[in-house]
This record gives structure tokens, sequence and C-alpha cells, in this order.
């Protein structure tokens, strides 16, 4: 009863007590006075048994963030393929193991998970009879794949395998040790014969004038050859150490081409009068490095001259395009390239034809030079090919506006 009448019954009451008293001292009547007493309490009492339902009790919802998030949780953010054994079976495995070695792993023993002679022997050993080194794996994923194997102990006696990928490392690293071996193969070449025609000249064949004549020539162009080879290198080896650092001088390309096209004219090539330029009016300046421009210029015109059908035309044309870039093409109507050598046109010493590339004075590395002078200048280099038609090379480089305002764009975030 005392839940029901609540906190405004009192208030009511009172208020009845002063109405009635009120009645008694205006009229004086003590029967009206009690009538109005009685119906007053009565009313009050009305009303405390009708009192509202009570409110729903306030139910407040967890804030997520204080949700711990579970060790699968956890796990799963990482990138790299992570595996957690206990009592030699794989207990979980997060998104980048699953999709290495399969969801199926879960449950299994972690030696058929990682089916690997020296991971199995790994974890089948105690932890405190062999040492900490990392394994390294070949055969997971794809053929290519190099993955490096680590293995920890977690608190409750749990092993946690982490897998990390070593593919570019190993690539990187085959790159450098290819590109040692071509560069001493380039080099020995021209160097032995060189040698050979000197011991040869230093014997009887010294003697005859003419025999002397045609082997100094031999001697001459290995040593010419060699020259190129030594620059090439020494290039390439400039531009990759600037691949970072943006050209900040504003280069007319249009005139660059002009004077690129002149020099080859003048050479006496007879293939010099075959570049066709066509310039557009109103090409916009673009942030470039003068000489390694020219650099580009010259390697991409002068292959187009190389493999190019003698007589026909060398196409150079130079415009800016709908999207805003300056774009830089040069067709030659030579035999082609067939498809799959196209994406390896640009690796150092690679040739389609390697026979043919020496005897036209090519180092095989040109196009490597070209690939990184365009991606210093933020550019983009493709190439297009259709066998006994011919071969288009495209530069896209962005105008000097483009590389200011994203320079600008740069400082400013870095000072945010």
């Amino acid at each position: 009863m005392i839940n029901g009448i609540g906190l405004r019954t009192p208030w009511a009451l009172l208020v009845m007590l002063a109405a009635t008293l009120a009645i008694y001292l205006l009229t004086g009547d003590l029967q009206a006075t009690v009538i109005a007493l009685v119906g007053g309490c009565a009313a009050v009492l009305v009303a405390a048994g009708g009192t509202e339902p009570d409110e729903p009790p306030l139910i407040v919802e967890p804030d997520p963030r204080s949700r711990e998030p579970s060790l699968q949780d956890t796990l799963d953010i990482i990138v790299e393929p992570v595996l957690v054994v206990g009592n030699g079976q794989v207990t979980i495995a997060n998104r980048a193991a699953c999709a290495l070695l399969g969801s199926h792993v879960v449950g299994e023993d972690v030696r058929v998970a990682i089916r690997h002679p020296a991971a199995a022997a790994r974890l089948a050993a105690d932890d405190t009879t062999v040492s900490d080194r990392p394994i390294d794996l070949v055969g997971l994923g794809t053929l290519d794949q190099r993955w490096q194997m680590r293995v920890g102990r977690a608190g409750n006696g749990d092993r946690i395998v982490h897998l990390i990928d070593q593919t570019g490392n190993y690539a990187a690293e085959r790159m450098r040790v290819d590109f040692v071996a071509n560069a001493s193969h380039e080099l020995r070449t021209p160097l032995a014969s060189i040698l050979g025609f000197i011991e040869t000249l230093a014997d009887e064949a010294g003697e005859s004038p003419a025999l002397r004549t045609r082997f100094l020539k031999v001697m001459n162009d290995e040593a010419r050859r060699m020259q190129r080879l030594v620059e090439d290198l020494i290039s390439l080896s400039r531009i990759e150490a600037e691949k970072y650092r943006l050209p900040a001088t504003a280069i007319d390309l249009a005139d660059l081409t002009h004077d690129v096209h002149r020099e080859l004219a003048a050479t006496g090539s007879p293939r010099g009068t075959d570049v066709v330029a066509t310039i557009e009016a109103g090409v916009p300046p673009i942030a470039g490095d003068v000489a390694q421009l020219s650099q580009m210029l010259h390697n991409l015109i002068g292959n187009a001259m190389k493999y190019g059908r003698p007589g026909t035309p060398v196409s150079v044309a130079l415009r800016r395009d709908d999207a805003g870039m300056v774009r830089l093409s040069i067709s030659d109507e030579g035999d082609g390239i067939a498809p799959e050598h196209i994406p390896r046109l640009t690796e150092r010493f690679y040739r389609v034809d390697a026979g043919r590339s020496r005897s036209l004075g090519g180092t095989g590395l040109g196009l490597a030079i070209v690939k990184h002078i365009v991606e210093r200048h933020r550019g983009r280099l493709d190439i297009v090919s259709q066998i006994g038609v011919g071969t288009t090379f495209t530069v896209l480089l962005p105008p000097a506006e483009a590389l200011s305002s994203n320079r600008n764009t740069t400082v400013t975030e870095a000072h945010r």
C-alpha cells in the first residue's frame, strides 16, 4: 500500500485538508464539512490506487570498445602467416596462414600443415636443444615463393610459428647476381677479343699492313663497345641514385625533341633522314633533367632506327593528351616483338635477339635506362608491338605545373 501511495499522496491529503478547513470556515456547516472531508479522502485513495506503472529499468549497452579482442582477432590483423601450435596441433591460424596453407590446417598436426622436412624437424625438436635461427622454406604456396620460418614459445607452453615472405628479397638478390654476371660477361667478351688481337699483332701478323689495319679496326670496335657499356653502367647507376630526387627544372620537351632530331639527322646515318617528327603546338613544359631526357630520346629513337626496316619511317609524335599528360610516341615499322618478350624488355641485359643486338652495337641496357628515367620523372612507359608491323614506345609525363602542385601538397602535409 505504501508503494501504491507514493510520494505525491501526502501532498494531496494536505491540500484536501486545507480545502475542507476553508469550507468549514466559510460556511460553518459541520455536516457539509464532514461530507467534503470523506469525499476528498476517497478521491485521494482512488488516485493512489491507480498510480502510473513503474518505468522500465534502464538498460546500459556495453561499450564495444571495452570488449577485449580475442587472440584470433589479434592474429588476423597480422599480414603474415601466424600459427599457434599446442600439443603438436594447429589450434589457431590467422587469415594469412589460412590463405597460404588452407583453412583445414586448424586441428591438423603442424608437420602436416607445413609440409617441409626442415620445418618438421624444428617443430618436432625440444626448444631447449635447437637454436633460434630462422629456417628457409621453399615450396610453400608456389614454387617461386621463399619463406622464412621463426618459432617461439608462449607463456602457456604453446608454440607460435611465424612465416615471413622473403620472395621479394630473393628476387632482388637474384637480379643483383644476374646483373653482375651479365655485366662481367659483356665486358669480358670484347676484352678477350682485344687481348687476342694484340697477341696476334705481336707475332707475325703485325708485319702485314692490311692485316694489321683490319685487326686494329676490330680492336677499336671492341674497345668502343666496352666504352659504351661502361658509360651505360655509370649512367644507370647515377639515375638509380637520383630515383627519389624529383627534377625541378622546367624543360621544353618540344625543343629538346627538335634538337635530338637534328642531331640524329646530322650523323650521316642512312636512317637519319627516315625520322619524321610531328610536334603539336602548345605542349606544356615538364619538370625534368635535360641530360636524362635527351638520353631517353636518343635511346628510343635510336632503337627505332636500328630495328625498323631500312627505308621505312621512324615516327616521333609529341602532344598533350586529353588527361593533360605530355605524350611522346616513337614508332618503327620493323619485325615487331612477340608478346612474351614485352614485359621483360626493360630488364637489364635482356635481349630478344642477342646476336642481332650486339651486331648493331646494343649494350642491353638502353631500355632499362629509359625505364628508370621515366620513373624518376614520375611518368609511365608503355610498349605496344605487332609481329610484322612494328613497335611503338609511348612515354607519358606529367606537366611541370602538376609536379609543382604535388610537391607543394607534400610539403604542406609534412608540416602538418
